[in-house]
């Protein structure tokens, strides 16, 4: 089922455990092997639970970390309440409570990052979003300094910054011993770089300007896949649609 992206793993269990997925017209059971030629029903309930799940948006400002609390810092997802949904949201679906349970992050911002932030009840979301097989891109402005022979570089970057360096932002470069996949890196602005990527290693951004001599001073994600952070403020956030998807 989770192969065939109707449902997260873990969700998948969930379902067999309550009795809502029956083999050959039998209940399934946890670990049940299946072959190519067997029926597999799900009953309508467990797609009726799925879809009570919500997906929201965030516009994650810096100095919140993007799951747990940790040192200090508060969680993104304690932005989340009627006091902070965007006015323009287009939803119809009004704020309960209880779609802050098992909201989680599909997919980390780090503390000093901002951008659009997707936390989900919906593991069918997650798996598409953070799945080891995700081909989803997220694009990501990255304003820079650089640590040139000569001093330090902080206006028109774009012009003193090596061509070959910025071929090796785009493919070449490793994050602990392993090769990255290769980038989408352009100039934006002569101070500030736009990243398209496709995976997502521990600070790889930073990680891989300062494999090339370059600083990160601001870094903001504005796209997953279809969906783009657009006019949502800072702190405030809104409700994937029913007609959007990644």
């Amino acid at each position: 089922m989770a192969d065939q992206g109707l449902c997260s793993r873990r969700e998948a269990d969930d379902w067999i455990a309550r009795g809502w997925v029956f083999v050959n017209g039998e209940p399934a059971t946890v670990g049940q092997r299946v072959q190519a030629d067997d029926a597999v029903h799900i009953d309508k309930m467990a797609y009726t639970v799925q879809q009570q799940q919500v997906t929201i948006l965030l516009h994650k400002p810096v100095g919140y970390v993007s799951g747990q609390p940790e040192d200090g810092h508060q969680s993104a997802a304690t932005l989340i309440g009627s006091h902070s949904r965007w006015h323009g949201d287009k939803s119809p679906m009004r704020f309960l409570p209880r779609q802050l349970r098992g909201l989680a992050p599909a997919g980390r911002l780090d503390i000093d990052s901002t951008g659009l932030l997707v936390l989900t009840q919906n593991g069918r979301v997650a798996r598409h979003l953070i799945g080891a097989h995700s081909t989803v891109d997220k694009e990501y402005l990255v304003r820079v300094v650089y640590h040139a022979p000569h001093g330090e570089v902080r206006e028109q970057v774009q012009a003193v910054f090596p061509a070959d360096k910025l071929q090796l932002l785009r493919h070449g470069l490793e994050l602990d011993g392993q090769a990255l996949q290769p980038a989408q890196v352009d100039w934006q602005n002569p101070e500030q770089l736009r990243f398209v990527l496709r995976e997502g290693k521990k600070r790889q951004i930073r990680r891989m300007c300062e494999a090339v001599g370059l600083q990160v001073v601001g870094l903001k994600r504005v796209r997953i896949g279809k969906i783009v952070l657009g006019d949502l403020p800072q702190g405030q956030w809104r409700f994937l649609r029913e007609d959007e998807n990644f």
